[in-house]
């Protein structure tokens, strides 16, 4: 296993960590689990640069690399949603989108065709990874009804806005008559 796998799969083992900090009940678990949260954010920016700089782009990186930032992102929602600070139907969205563009991408390769991921949905993982973090902390000088409204207009936007781009662009690939 090379190096940017093993990145992939310190992300993926982090993810039950980030879990347990958050329901653990001390003072600074949040901040705990924040900092297992970045760190495993961190890992994404460098397993995709050692990959690529490196030449070591593998299929099981192609397939458990997004996975893995799609598990940790969707757990922290989840954790948000059950805490009354990320709203479900918001969670419904990312969900949805995640579910379309990856049949979408089933139907492509199908058709002998490879979808790669965007720039709209590298700049969604991204806002979607920083709001999260902003979201862990408590103490700013903002009220957090309004940092957690802020960052769910950010992440539902962007969110939207790369579903139906990729849509958009490969909408080639659905033939409605076949």
């Amino acid at each position: 296993m090379n190096t940017a796998n093993k990145l992939t799969m310190l992300r993926v083992a982090l993810i039950p960590v980030y879990l347990v900090l958050w329901h653990l009940d001390f003072s600074w678990s949040i901040y705990a689990a924040l900092a297992v949260f970045v760190i495993a954010s961190l890992t994404d920016l460098l397993d995709g640069y050692i990959a690529r700089h490196y030449n070591q782009i593998t299929d099981f990186g192609k397939f458990m690399d997004p996975l893995a930032d799609k598990v940790l992102v969707l757990a922290a929602m989840a954790c948000f949603c059950a805490a009354g600070r990320f709203p479900d139907w918001a969670l419904v969205i990312v969900l949805a989108r995640e579910f379309a563009v990856s049949g979408l991408r089933l139907v492509a390769v199908d058709n002998g065709r490879v979808i790669a991921a965007g720039w709209s949905g590298k700049v969604k993982t991204a806002s979607t990874m920083v709001c999260l973090c902003l979201m862990h902390l408590t103490v700013l000088p903002i009220p957090l009804w309004l940092l957690d409204w802020v960052c769910v207009i950010v992440i539902a936007g962007t969110t939207l806005y790369s579903g139906v781009e990729y849509f958009v662009l490969n909408r080639d690939v659905l033939n409605w008559n076949k």
